[in-house]
């Protein structure tokens, strides 16, 4: 496996490779312009990370649906499904990866353990035993990824060094992201959780760099639309060395991606004003924060707006069923508790 230090940047100046990154770059800062237009972030980072985490673990054959997740979202980890678990920890270890980079304007090895460990629930750190092989489907060997500890340990102090230090790679950050991202799942760091922690080093990387200001673009939908492809060309830098067709695919994955987070933050940015002057309009116990904990959670519960408004659980649930009454709401039942949909967020998430 080769140091990334070690690619002549010029060989990433090809007439495909430029126009892609061009429009690629465009779309990015168009989403970053429009993200930040929606006046409490935590609703695009809350919502959009719960639909990542369910496209990423997806990949990993981790599969629920949108119904039983926002369910789940609501109950204690005891009552969870497995695949809910799997998810919604996915979440929290990208909100502890976005804190990590808001405080130190690092991505360090450590914290790469710190977002596993989030993961899988262990601390079990880097691999010390042999890694799994990939293999073809007659079963060969296609590719075994390093399997001593002390080449793991410096491959990741040089991977650590590209990330954090311009001076080593001199790139356009989408391109380092897409060389970063092979290089990770190649290093194969941990025993479990490498896919996604690798997918959370995407937008990490990209909010470092100031390409984003909240982790709001995320790459799983796409890798899960074109699986396929995704590990062919992973595949074909290891064993042709064909970075550019990489890039490409990456730089194709982040233009496509960005327009299609473009429409789904336009929908809830309109839904949520759409409820801000009618709820205002229609009740005297409209506030902001009401607005924003409706939209930060596609389900609520009684707790939530409790939390959020800083009321009683009596006064809580009088606003919740008049918000149902007229229709902003849909009331359920889960057992002995009632939760809530904001059915115009929900179809929004739930859209292909």
């Amino acid at each position: 496996m080769r140091n990334l230090a070690t690619l002549k940047p010029e060989r990433f100046d090809t007439p495909a490779i430029l126009k892609k990154l061009a429009s690629a770059s465009r779309k990015l800062a168009e989403l970053k312009g429009i993200a930040a237009a929606i006046p409490n972030q935590e609703i695009l980072i809350n919502t959009l990370a719960l639909q990542e985490a369910k496209d990423s673990s997806e990949i990993e054959n981790i599969v629920t649906t949108h119904d039983e997740l926002f369910k789940d979202d609501l109950a204690p980890e005891s009552q969870m499904s497995v695949a809910s678990k799997e998810v919604l920890r996915y979440r929290q270890a990208l909100y502890k990866g976005f804190r990590l980079v808001q405080e130190t304007g690092l991505i360090t090895a450590n914290h790469l353990i710190t977002i596993q460990k989030e993961l899988e629930r262990n601390h079990a750190g880097f691999r010390k035993l042999p890694g799994t092989v990939l293999k073809d489907g007659q079963g060969r060997v296609v590719y075994m990824p390093p399997q001593e500890p002390a080449v793991i340990v410096e491959l990741m102090k040089e991977l650590e060094l590209v990330i954090n230090d311009d001076r080593v790679l001199s790139l356009d950050p989408l391109i380092k992201m897409a060389l970063i991202h092979h290089q990770f799942e190649s290093i194969h760091l941990f025993y479990d959780g490498n896919g996604r922690t690798g997918r959370i080093l995407n937008v990490l990387y990209l909010v470092k760099e100031g390409l984003l200001d909240i982790p709001v673009l995320y790459l799983s939908r796409h890798i899960v639309r074109t699986k396929s492809d995704y590990y062919r060309l992973l595949q074909a830098v290891r064993d042709h060395d064909l970075w550019e067709d990489w890039v490409l695919y990456m730089l194709e994955a982040v233009e496509e991606t960005a327009q299609q987070t473009i429409k789904t933050v336009i929908a809830i940015r309109e839904a949520l004003f759409d409820y801000k002057h009618r709820i205002r309009d229609q009740h005297k116990f409209y506030s902001q924060d009401l607005i924003n904990s409706l939209f930060r959670h596609p389900y609520t519960k009684i707790e939530f707006l409790q939390q959020d408004l800083n009321v009683s659980r009596m006064t809580a649930t009088k606003y919740l069923d008049h918000l149902t009454e007229t229709g902003f709401l849909q009331k359920q039942k889960i057992g002995r508790s009632n939760y809530y949909i904001n059915h115009v967020l929900a179809k929004i998430l739930m859209s292909p």
